[in-house]
């Protein structure tokens, strides 16, 4: 479990609020000489004035990230508050949240002041716009200026504050947003005792096809704190939250432009262990880039073409070179999304050209008809379960989106000793070039070919589907791999190199 340090200038400024034993004085905290594994597992929160550059409080996070904690502002935050460039780079797209506002009669006047305490700012209405503002520059406590010219709001300051500039009249406030958002400040000694990690699993409990039903999740935190691991249920709102944890496990279907991606690209800065990692997202949800790295490495996949919006006019002599029917997919799609089955020249021109006002590129590949496709999960080169997915009724995917619901087809989990030999080593081979972290790999089988279709990097887990063979152990193993990676972090790191002459 991540330790707590709480960094001030002196112990007096910590005089309005509960005494707490993670409290640390700037000078002591620089003082401090602590062990690689205890500095791995220490989350500060640096509440220092004295932030601008080689200053005491900037030599804090400095510091602390020297020693490889996890600290709140980082260098990076101090040095992009600095800048208005950087700060407008990564809160793009704030001017759209600000026109939303003001449409609904949320701003007034030609000024607005806001005092934020880890994303905080006191008021229901612009809660949104604190969480925005901290999940991209988590900074403890900041002071944001907007102003109105010319009808439309912008963001005329961001600046870092200390504890030291917290008005009497805000300390209930801060103490609050402090204690919501670091749990760790008032945790009891019995519940420290008890988990030595803290994970959190990111949902969306608006999401209509998650990657796993609600009977997982249970099973999931079930599991994990048999294990001595706190799990935490967080959703896209508490990005600026992940620092508190050693790990993240992604159960909200993964995209590269998305939240998903960001928050995963975060973790893994921070120094959590993460699946869906950024890497294997990169490699799993573009079909382009599968279907280029699948063919490079000489693993089975179908016959296909990629299409270049420059291609149209030229789709016709290609059309003539194919047999009908072929599968057109945009490289993203999800769960038999953005898939058409091609059935003869004129709509395959009609359907790229539409395909391609979302996409630059399009994947064509050959129609392989099958009553099912395999999915074979695999964690760390380990094989977890494998799945035959019947197609939906009357259609010719798993998924068919065609009517006013989404309907799928059945399934069959088995003991992945009586899936065919040939299916499961293509799947580990496949998942050998994207990572170790957890897969879905979908396969198709006709006679004795066996091909790729895809690689899933959040596949699903449900209750009742892909545990049907190993129940309750399926996701004890897979948060038994987190309690591994978790604690190989917290070991001690070798450092080898030759002494350098001092002067």
């Amino acid at each position: 479990m991540s330790r707590l340090r709480i960094v001030v200038d002196h112990p007096s400024d910590w005089r309005p609020y509960y005494p707490s034993d993670d409290l640390v004085s700037a000078d002591d905290f620089l003082a401090l000489e602590e062990t690689p594994d205890q500095d791995r597992a220490t989350h500060v929160i640096n509440l220092c004035s004295g932030l601008d550059y080689l200053e005491t409080g900037y030599y804090v996070s400095l510091l602390a990230q020297a020693r490889g904690q996890r600290v709140q502002p980082d260098v990076e935050t101090l040095n992009q508050l600095k800048r208005k460039a950087l700060i407008d780079l990564q809160l793009d797209g704030l001017n759209d949240m600000m026109a939303e506002l003001d449409r609904r009669g949320a701003l007034q006047g030609e000024r607005l002041d806001l005092r934020l305490f880890f994303g905080d700012t006191g008021s229901e209405v612009l809660a949104r716009l604190g969480r925005r503002l901290f999940s991209h520059l988590p900074c403890p406590i900041m002071e944001a200026r907007f102003t109105k010219r010319h009808g439309d709001w912008r963001l005329a300051r961001l600046k870092a504050l200390s504890l030291r500039d917290i008005a009497p009249d805000e300390e209930d406030r801060f103490a609050r947003a402090l204690n919501g958002h670091s749990r760790q400040v008032w945790r009891t000694p019995a519940a420290k005792r008890r988990y030595r990690f803290d994970l959190a699993i990111l949902v969306d409990p608006a999401e209509a096809m998650p990657p796993s039903n609600k009977s997982a999740i249970k099973q999931f935190i079930r599991a994990g704190r048999s294990m001595g691991i706190d799990v935490s249920l967080i959703t896209r709102r508490d990005e600026g939250r992940l620092a508190e944890f050693d790990a993240l496990f992604i159960r909200e279907t993964t995209r590269l432009d998305h939240h998903t991606w960001r928050m995963a690209r975060r973790a893994e800065h921070e120094g959590l262990v993460v699946i869906d990692d950024p890497q294997s997202i990169l490699r799993c949800t573009n079909k382009v880039y599968l279907h280029a790295l699948l063919r490079a490495k000489g693993i089975p996949a179908p016959e296909g073409h990629l299409l270049n919006r420059s291609d149209l006019d030229r789709l016709d002599t290609l059309a003539d070179t194919l047999d009908f029917p072929q599968v057109l997919k945009i490289p993203d799609g999800a769960f038999s999304r953005g898939v058409v089955k091609i059935s003869s020249k004129t709509q395959l021109i009609e359907e790229a050209r539409r395909l391609f006002e979302d996409s630059a590129l399009l994947l064509l590949q050959e129609w392989m008809p099958t009553e099912y496709d395999w999915r074979i999960g695999i964690l760390d080169g380990q094989v977890l379960f494998a799945s035959r997915y019947y197609m939906a009724r009357g259609h010719w995917q798993i998924y068919d989106h065609s009517g006013g619901r989404v309907r799928s087809g059945g399934f069959e989990t088995m003991d992945p000793a009586r899936a065919p030999e040939k299916v499961i080593k293509t799947a580990l081979k496949a998942t050998r070039l994207i990572g170790n972290g957890l897969y879905g790999v979908d396969l198709k089988q006709s006679g004795d070919r066996v091909v790729v279709i895809e690689v899933n990097d959040n596949p699903n887990l449900d209750v009742g589907v892909e545990d049907v063979v190993l129940g309750p152990e399926l996701y004890r193993r897979i948060m038994a791999w987190f309690l591994e990676q978790m604690e190989r972090k917290r070991q001690p790191r070798q450092v080898t190199g030759r002494q350098l002459p001092t002067s």
